[in-house]
């Protein structure tokens, strides 16, 4: 059973992404599961701190990033929209050149809130970082959209 709410296929997160953070540190979302999704990550000068390895704050926009996807495709877009309440991050190892690859699952899906575990690992597979983010559902339509049609305002 999908955790996500009407049909997502035809939802291209990634066209969503362009003139945005996301855009700009490289982040691309590589699949969308029924119980998760995929996103990755380089780790290259857009990414990593002045010593070379990658920047913590690089890693929670990615989480955050994959959560609030989560959370987009999990609500009904016509009625909500997500947004950001609370990100916490555990930096385990330095990552210092390749990809890293982030999974997003649902620790709790309610009506007005959201928490998503996402989990970061280097090309090796070992565990990066580990973050937990809790969103909020409000009503309102989603306001996510590709660049042509994003509100300006």
């Amino acid at each position: 059973m999908s955790l996500w709410v009407g049909d997502v296929a035809g939802i291209d997160l990634n066209a969503m992404a362009k003139s945005t953070l996301i855009e700009s540190l490289g982040i691309e979302v590589v699949e969308v599961r029924g119980d998760a999704i995929v996103a990755r990550m380089p780790v290259d000068h857009r990414t990593v701190q002045p010593a070379g390895v990658l920047h913590g704050g690089a890693s929670v926009a990615l989480a955050e990033t994959l959560a609030s996807w989560a959370g987009y495709l999990a609500v009904d877009r016509e009625q909500f929209h997500v947004v950001g309440q609370e990100i916490n991050a555990n930096h385990i190892r330095p990552v210092f050149s390749g990809w890293v690859t982030a999974t997003a699952t649902p620790a709790a899906i309610g009506r007005r809130s959201q928490v998503w575990e996402i989990r970061i690992v280097d090309d090796a597979g070992r565990l990066a970082c580990i973050s937990r983010c809790t969103l909020a559902v409000i009503e309102q339509r989603s306001t996510y959209a590709a660049p042509e049609t994003r509100n300006q305002s």
